[in-house]
């Protein structure tokens, strides 16, 4: 287990390097190779998917993986850098402030020291959290870093914009009145998915006057417009895993269907791998 000491440090680091205009980019990584591939390319933190994570255990996405599967995932990833870690542990694998508690213990556990935490529910009835609810469950991971005498980096996630809740005139003032309570109740960073129009991105990061995460997304904004708006971080979420899969289901299909293999050509070397997992 890695020491308080230790975990401390990499927390004073992950959130020193949450800065307005210079932001933390953030290339999302399920497995020890992704996070070492991530470390190598010069990435200062590392943050794992909880999508990413769930397909290559054979879940769907939507915390339908065990919290401590997820958690088995983020301790090898942990151990395989020497980076500060993040975990994305969706909307916390629970209901109550107790299952908040379990997880925060759990992610330092796992010698991670920062963490996702969502409000999206995944129900159409009710597509975000009670925001009472959510201020328990920001609070739970804040009396977890207290007890454990670690300042965990909490990452709140809204899902408004994501998840298109409610008349699109009213998403903007629905954000901001959620994330400033989720701000006020000791998150560290907020994170806004969805969002991709430069004048909402700048209005956020003014009203909240605190670390914005943006979803970078195909056609969205570039890291350098992003950091002209005042972002602070810049994550690629389930993006890069996605990537991947791609480039393996048309590997597969030229393989099956053509019999070439067109898509290995100037692929990393398996000499370069095996250095990197030595």
């Amino acid at each position: 287990m890695t020491t308080q000491n230790a975990l401390t440090q990499k927390a004073d680091k992950l959130r020193a390097l949450h800065r307005a205009g210079r932001p933390l980019v953030l290339v999302n990584v399920w497995d020890a190779a992704t996070a070492r591939i991530a470390a190598k390319a010069g990435s200062a933190a590392i943050a794992t998917t909880s999508a990413g994570i769930a397909f290559a255990s054979g879940y769907p996405d939507g915390e339908r993986i065990p919290r401590d599967r997820m958690l088995e995932a983020v301790a090898r990833i942990c151990a395989a850098v020497s980076l500060p870690v993040t975990a994305d542990v969706e909307a916390g694998y629970g209901e109550t402030p107790d299952d908040l508690r379990r997880t925060a213990d759990g992610v330092l556990d796992a010698g991670a020291i920062g963490m996702n935490l969502e409000d999206g529910t995944g129900r159409a009835e009710t597509p975000l959290a009670d925001l009472a609810l959510q201020l328990e469950k920001i609070r739970a991971v804040r009396d977890v870093a207290g007890r454990r005498g670690v300042a965990i980096v909490l990452n709140a996630r809204t899902d408004v914009y994501l998840d298109r809740v409610g008349p699109e005139s009213g998403r903007l003032a629905e954000t901001i009145r959620r994330t400033e309570a989720y701000r006020d109740a000791g998150a560290d960073c907020i994170f806004v998915p969805g969002v991709t129009d430069p004048a909402t991105i700048g209005e956020l990061v003014r009203r909240l006057g605190c670390p914005v995460n943006i979803l970078a997304v195909a056609g969205g904004p570039s890291i350098g417009e992003l950091a002209r708006l005042g972002v602070a971080r810049v994550s690629l979420g389930s993006g890069p895993m996605r990537a991947a899969m791609t480039l393996i289901e048309r590997l597969a299909e030229e393989a099956l269907t053509k019999g070439t293999y067109s898509a290995l050509e100037g692929i990393v070397s398996y000499a370069s791998m095996n250095e990197l997992m030595g």
